[in-house]
């Protein structure tokens, strides 16, 4: 046991695969541990180097393994998976996690702290809720369509056909369909405050944290954007640009190249899709802004939303806004408007 340098866990629920080797490579430890044993079993270990795959678990497992003082790295389990040899099995991935966190090119996720993960829950459960406000507003649209009864778009027409159920006296509704439409209105109405309460708890964290507030002096980061991306990068220096954090957002085009002739297609998608969704909403709010001032403040994009289609423009203007959260991540300070150029 006093050989072994590094070790691939691959994490489970109950049971867990344990594949060691030592400095020269040689495989020393082929185990299972079941949940309640491995904590007491790396204690017992001098410390050693430990990959896992990044899962639902992973993050609480690196800082119970640090704590103990191992060094641990999560990688991408699609980076892991080239080093399978054949048939998936629990051994097989452990040793595939073995050998991929000693690769020198390996790239690494950062280890969440647990206040980092309670406030990307805070911005999971308000996106849930939100979808389900969606749904509960298109149910009530649609039964009330189905009695004749439309209303305009927006929250102003689901007023109004909230206001013509919550009346008794109007004789639109048949009585069945008025009770089961007042039990959907009822329930969104406790979304919404569910909604209100997450906002707030999300504002109230934003004003206690230095850094989302510098990243909120960027154009197009409100407060809702800024927690989520001080959440979600636990460490920026694992990016070696701004570029690098764009693309694992999904922010750059998709690259088919070959034979020095170089083919850029959509944006890659990759990463985090609610993190890229925020960005992309926040860029659409500063190209609105920007119409109604004429682009006064910024000729830049100017250029570029009158090139390229509204949407377009919103990723390549959210690229360049990760770009720049990254940047206040890695170096701090905060977003200093650029000059006008001269005329």
């Amino acid at each position: 046991m006093n050989d072994i340098t590094t070790i691939g866990l691959d994490l489970a629920k109950n049971v867990f695969q344990l594949h060691g080797v030592d400095a020269s490579g040689e495989v020393v430890l082929r185990r299972q541990l079941r949940r309640r044993q491995l904590l007491a079993f790396f204690k017992t270990l001098p410390p050693c180097l430990i990959g896992v795959e990044a899962c639902a678990t992973s993050h609480y497992w690196a800082r119970e393994l640090q704590a103990v003082g191992h060094t641990v790295r999560i990688m991408p389990a699609s980076y892991v998976k080239a080093y399978v040899k054949r048939n998936k099995t629990d051994a097989a991935d452990a040793q595939a996690i073995c050998e991929a966190v000693t690769r020198p090119t390996m790239r690494f996720v950062g280890v969440k702290s647990a206040e980092q993960q309670s406030l990307l829950m805070l911005h999971r459960s308000r996106s849930l809720l939100i979808r389900q406000r969606t749904m509960l507003v298109n149910a009530i649209r649609a039964h009330m369509a189905e009695l004749g009864i439309v209303a305009p778009v927006g929250r102003r027409g689901v007023a109004v056909l909230c206001a013509i159920i919550a009346d008794p006296e109007d004789e639109q509704l048949p009585a069945l369909a008025r009770r089961c439409l007042e039990s959907l209105v009822a329930t969104l109405m406790t979304v919404e405050r569910e909604v209100a309460g997450h906002e707030r708890r999300i504002h109230a964290w934003h004003r206690s944290n230095e850094v989302s507030q510098r990243l909120e002096t960027i154009p197009g980061i409100g407060p809702i954007i800024a927690t989520a991306l001080v959440a979600s990068v636990s460490d920026p220096t694992v990016f070696k640009s701004g570029r690098e954090l764009a693309a694992w957002i999904g922010l750059v085009p998709k690259a088919n190249s070959t034979g020095g002739k170089e083919r850029l297609g959509r944006i890659s998608k990759q990463g985090d899709p609610y993190l890229r969704w925020l960005l992309v909403a926040g860029a659409m709010s500063v190209i609105r802004h920007g119409r109604k001032t004429n682009f006064a403040t910024r000729p830049g994009l100017a250029d570029l939303v009158h090139r390229k289609p509204p949407k377009v423009a919103a990723v390549a203007l959210a690229n360049r806004i990760a770009r720049t959260a990254w940047a206040l991540l890695a170096k701090g300070g905060t977003y200093q408007t650029p000059a006008p150029l001269p005329a």
